[in-house]
């Protein structure tokens, strides 16, 4: 697998971390320097784990907890399901949400073990209409560093989305799920019990 890709996958798995219930979140005065803490937090927290030696499954069961304190999940459920996650009821969109975060701790979760050793380091921020971008750079072994950056809504102050290279992870996600559903003739609901089952 090229490098490309396995950046992608090791990133897709910390941008999509798709955990809280589609609740609303209260308005927050957020700024650079919170936007950067939080980033700090959530790599000190993804380092810690990548290299704890603990089991895979163990690992996958911290990742997901990341994904519940730090990502404001019901916004990327919504843009992974687009249209669909619009007229969703209530009901569907919890439940799409719960089973997205799973799906997603368990396809890329298990690639982790490939990053042992790395690390990534938070670097900078700076404000971009009502988001922030925080510039991190991944150091994995056997590969030259590379950039990231993470999107924190300031309403929210959590995470959204993840950027490499210019390419937004979750806008990809949102395509590979709406590929799947077209596949199931836009039957959300057997979707969403297919990646809840999904290994």
């Amino acid at each position: 697998m090229s490098n490309r890709i396995s950046r992608r996958d090791l990133l897709t798995f910390i941008a999509s971390g798709v955990a809280v219930a589609w609740m609303p979140m209260p308005a927050v005065a957020f700024s650079v320097g919170q936007a950067e803490s939080l980033i700090t937090k959530v790599v000190s927290d993804i380092n810690r784990i990548i290299n704890s030696g603990n089991s895979e499954s163990t690992m996958l069961r911290d990742f997901e907890q990341i994904f519940v304190r730090y990502a404001d999940v019901g916004r990327i459920a919504q843009i992974v399901l687009g249209a669909d996650g619009r007229s969703a009821s209530a009901a569907q969109k919890t439940a799409f949400a719960k089973a997205f975060q799973g799906y997603i701790s368990r396809k890329y979760g298990k690639r982790f073990r490939e990053f042992i050793g790395g690390q990534i380091e938070v670097k900078d921020g700076k404000a971009v209409k009502s988001f922030f971008e925080v510039q991190t750079t991944a150091i994995l072994q056997g590969e030259a560093p590379f950039d990231v950056v993470f999107v924190v809504a300031g309403k929210t102050g959590k995470f959204i989305d993840m950027k490499i290279e210019g390419i937004s992870l979750v806008k990809a996600e949102r395509t590979e799920i709406g590929a799947m559903l077209d596949r199931r003739k836009g039957n959300l609901d057997q979707l969403i019990k297919d990646i809840g089952s999904a290994s």
